[in-house]
């Protein structure tokens, strides 16, 4: 199976429909897939329900699709960087689903490995438990949470092959492993594609087995808040 394509734009082809569900990876800036963000800009679908630990900054990561109000629903934990976030959601433009950080990292590896739901400490007594399952364990109060299973996952890797096998670095990590597993169709970008073979099987973070298309391509190192001494 060719995993291997030339750009962003035709890794997606055939792929984005309006109104689907996407869950994308990275923390912050770090280890977002920035070029599969700008081609879903840029092929104009609407309606989108995305889940991501966070939104971007206003012309950067997945604050171009609120720029261009495609996307309806986010399912997030921080949107503080934000403004044009705060304004949609503000004035009822945006729908946003709140999620403690580990609730959503373990609800999209919950939905790829088959898990439906699951029971949480997190987030009970609180407004995320509102018309949320309640369920008593050893005198414990959880909440349920559902697993994410979404159309496609978007993500972002260091190192990978041709096979799809993905390496992350450092904050990647949080959550592009676990994004990368619960999309039925995964699309990755890498900073380097590298010959198969060559990556240690043990330091492997996302089986190839997982991952549908692959592409190679140029990234910004931005960072989200520079703090500088004074010279």
């Amino acid at each position: 199976m060719k995993k291997v394509y030339d750009s962003a734009t035709d890794a997606l082809d055939g792929v984005l429909h309006d109104g689907m569900f996407i869950a994308a990876g990275g923390f912050g800036l770090c280890g977002i897939p920035e070029l599969l963000i700008a081609a879903i800009r840029d092929a104009g679908v609407k309606d989108l329900t995305v889940a991501s630990n966070n939104a971007g900054v206003d012309d950067f990561g997945l604050g171009v699709l609120l720029q261009t109000k495609q996307v309806k629903k986010m399912i997030s934990s921080y949107v503080g960087e934000n403004a044009e976030f705060m304004r949609q959601y503000l004035s009822g433009e945006l729908e946003l689903e709140f999620n403690p950080q580990g609730t959503l990292a373990e609800r999209m590896r919950a939905g790829g490995a088959g898990i439906p739901g699951f029971y949480t400490k997190t987030g009970v007594g609180t407004v995320i438990a509102e018309s949320k399952e309640h369920k008593d364990f050893d005198s414990q109060t959880y909440i349920l949470e559902r697993g994410i299973f979404a159309d496609l996952s978007i993500v972002k890797a260091w190192k990978g092959d041709a096979q799809g096998n993905l390496i992350y670095r450092k904050t990647a990590r949080n959550f592009n492993p676990n994004a990368a597993t619960c999309g039925k169709i995964c699309i990755a970008e890498v900073e380097e594609l590298v010959p198969v073979g060559s990556l240690d099987p043990d330091m492997i973070h996302t089986p190839g087995i997982f991952v549908n298309r692959i592409i190679q391509g140029q990234h910004e190192k931005r960072i989200e808040q520079r703090t500088v001494r004074a010279a």
